[in-house]
């Protein structure tokens, strides 16, 4: 019986740390979104925000990106579950090189830092306001690849693949 609580406890606090942030990205953050921070005007305001790069701009002695907000899981990362979630956009800038064929765009960042203010940026004839953030923290994530899992049996022991090739059939051994 003791055994077995302490399998319980052992997996969930296994579990409990897959869900943490990395170090970097901890700590207490504003809840709101780039698309309320516009709204709102919440310039100073301590934020963790992340997306995927829209596009990465090298610039004298500093470098901006223009993201796609999505909404973070519980590690920190941006949300891949759905391709349509966005919490609007936001441009993050920090001090020195970040080269753009590291950070090309699809790739997922999260930045923790402060509301910098705000710039208005053109989409198609569109002017769109960017809440910028003054980045103290860029975390790039590592590129997720999806795998396909098929099961080796699809139809368990007695359905199709179990048949004569493994010497027991429908009707008794062949």
């Amino acid at each position: 019986m003791n055994t077995r609580i302490l399998f319980i406890a052992a997996a969930s606090l296994a579990l409990a740390a897959c869900a943490t942030a990395p170090k970097p990205l901890q700590g207490q953050f504003n809840p709101v979104s780039p698309r309320d921070a516009v709204a709102q005007k919440q310039t100073g305001a301590p934020v963790r925000w992340g997306g995927r790069i829209i596009e990465t701009v090298p610039g004298q002695g500093e470098t901006c990106f223009q993201m796609i907000a999505r909404p973070l899981n519980g590690s920190g990362r941006p949300s891949t579950t759905s391709s349509d979630a966005s919490d609007g956009r936001f441009l993050a800038c920090r001090a020195g090189f970040y080269d753009p064929a590291v950070f090309e765009p699809g790739r997922d960042v999260t930045f923790i830092g402060r509301i910098d203010g705000y710039q208005t940026t053109k989409i198609g004839e569109y002017d769109y306001p960017l809440p910028k953030v003054n980045a103290d923290v860029v975390y790039l994530w590592p590129v997720q690849r999806e795998v396909e899992v098929v099961p080796a049996y699809p139809y368990g022991p007695w359905g199709p693949g179990w048949g004569p090739r493994w010497g027991w059939g429908y009707r008794g051994w062949w």
